[in-house]
């Protein structure tokens, strides 16, 4: 009986994935802010820093989270072709923050006005009358995809 108990934790362990940084808040509380450092799935050259704070003991964590993405290395016309280019973009990374159906997404959406990729994370669910939001953006200038991103403007 007691190696069952043990294999759901050892599971458990194994599925958590690795912080790129983590802060604690202070001596008397079980928060945590924690950095995770997330690759764009479909354009490598880019990877995204989010900041968001862990409640260990709580059901919920907090809705505030921070976002800074930057080129971190080519980003190519064949990555852009495969992206979705509407107005709402799409999820690139979405963690669950409650039990509660409460997630914190990250969307990339293409602006083709000035060539630049805009990377949205926000939560799902509103908290204090808002619903959480932090952008940054990543501009497509001196890479390998201006020329596709300047002959888009024009078709």
């Amino acid at each position: 009986m007691k190696k069952l108990l043990f294999i759901p934790l050892i599971l458990g362990l194994s599925a958590c994935s690795e912080d790129a940084g983590k802060v604690s808040l202070g001596l008397f509380t079980t928060k945590d802010v924690v950095i995770k450092s997330e690759q764009d799935p479909k354009i490598p050259g880019v990877t995204c820093h989010v900041s968001h704070v862990e409640a260990d003991l709580d059901f919920s964590d907090p809705s505030d989270m921070s976002i800074a993405c930057r080129q971190t290395g080519p980003i190519l016309a064949e990555h852009l072709a495969k992206i979705d280019l509407s107005k709402s973009g799409e999820i690139i990374f979405k963690q669950s923050k409650s039990i509660l159906f409460k997630s914190l997404k990250v969307r990339r959406i293409y602006d083709e006005k000035s060539n630049s990729l805009m990377y949205l994370s926000y939560s799902t669910k509103e908290t204090s009358g808002s619903h959480h939001h932090a952008l940054s953006t990543v501009p497509l200038y001196n890479t390998q995809a201006w020329e596709w991103a300047e002959r888009l403007k024009i078709n």
